[in-house]
Parts: C-alpha cells; structure tokens; sequence
C-alpha cells in the first residue's frame, strides 16, 4: 500500500518551489524560498573585512547565519541572541560548508560573503531549503562583484541543492514535511552540485539500522530532485 502523505503528493514529488530572487533592497543579494508551508528567507552581505584567522592570506570566504524566527512554528521559539542553540550553530555549519564547496575562495580575494538565513515558516526542510535559496543569495552577490569589478573572476565553480529525503512506514519520501519527518525511519540531507558530485550527506536511523539497499533508493530519488531543483534556481536568477 502506497503511503498517503499529508499533503497529497506521490512518494517521489517535491513540494512546488518558488524562489524569489531579489527580494530585499539592500541585500547584495537574496532570495525568497517558499516549499509548501515552510518559508526561507536568504540574503547575502558582502564585506571587505575577514576573519582574523584569514588577514593576509590572499582568499575570501563565504559563510552562513541561520534562524528561526519567533513565529516559525505553532509554538513561539525565543530569540537566540541571548542562548545560542546548538541545532542553529550545527545547521549555520552545513549551510556554509555547502555553499563554500562550489566557490573558488581565490577569486574572492579577501572579501567575505555572508549568507543569513532566515526561517519566516518552518515545515520540514529548512536547512536544505536554505541551501538552495542561500545559493541563488550568493549568486547574485558574486555577479555584483563581477560588474563593479571588484573581482575579475567568477568564483562559483557551479550551481548546488539540497533535499530531505526518509522512509516512512517503510516508503521512501523526498522533501518530507515535518509531520513525516518526526515519524521517519531514517532521515536523510543530501547536497549534491549541477555535475553531480556530492557535498554533504546527513544520514540517520531514527528507529533501526538501515541497509545500503535503503539508503540507494533514497539517494538515488534525491539526486534526481537535486537537478529539478537547480533547473528552477536557474530560471529563478534568469538564466
């Protein structure tokens, strides 16, 4: 028996994605990504500043903030400007680490980019939405670069996505709502680039141990999302 999911789609079906691109005035680029009922708003900030660890080293860097903001979800989460919560800092690292592994740093020369992320509406999904979204961010940031010349080199190597993928009741889904993914068996986070190489996968028995077999099926179904998502980042950015 097919898994009847919470909203309606088939097993393999993404919720529909609109990236807004740009969405914010002052941001050297952003992005407005909306899945269903999980809201992601990115933007990208350029700096002429690095960290200390980095002065005179000749390359950039790129790197990520992420939130949810206090209304995300049905119950108020406080502020962490006060009490940091590790979930935030952990998802920040996996943002950064995957928008840094498509960039030629070199090309930054020493100039930072920071990509803040902020969950409006969370439903499953808000850290490889953020992914996708904080990409196109970025995207646009670099070509500001580019046409003050201020870089002479573009130094996004190629575009990257992120999906959520499980196995509930023994179905393997993509881009699992939250309903699903506090159910799931094993819970997956895969960044895979435009040629196909992968990033970062996050993979987890939530009940029992899993075999390859199951983790295949699950990968394979992500990686071919992964490409419907950066076809819509493109057309997003009007490329």
């Amino acid at each position: 028996m097919n898994l009847v999911r919470p909203d309606g789609r088939s097993p393999h079906e993404l919720r529909p994605l609109i990236l807004e691109t740009g969405y914010l005035n002052y941001a050297d680029g952003s992005c407005l990504a909306r899945a269903g009922n999980t809201w992601v708003l990115c933007a990208a900030t350029i700096e002429r500043r690095l960290p200390a660890w980095l002065i005179g080293s000749g390359q950039g860097w790129i790197t990520a903030e992420y939130a949810l903001l206090p209304a995300a979800g049905p119950q108020r989460t406080p502020r962490e400007t006060l009490h940091p919560r590790g979930r935030s800092a952990e998802i920040r690292r996996f943002i950064g680490r995957s928008l840094r592994a498509v960039c030629n740093l070199a090309a930054l020369a020493e100039r930072q980019i920071i990509v803040d992320c902020d969950v409006i509406q969370a439903d499953g999904g808000t850290r490889t939405i953020a992914v996708t979204a904080g990409f196109c961010a970025l995207k646009q940031a670099v070509q500001k670069l580019l046409a003050t010349a201020e870089i002479s080199t573009n130094p996004i190597i190629e575009h990257v996505a992120a999906v959520s993928a499980g196995l509930v009741e023994g179905q393997a889904v993509l881009d699992m709502v939250y309903e699903e993914d506090s159910r799931a068996e094993i819970d997956m986070n895969l960044v895979i680039t435009e040629s196909g190489r992968i990033v970062e996968i996050q993979v987890t028995a939530e009940r029992q141990p899993f075999t390859f077999d199951d983790f295949s099926r699950l990968f394979q179904n992500a990686s071919v999302a992964i490409n419907e998502l950066i076809r819509i980042q493109h057309e997003a950015l009007g490329e």
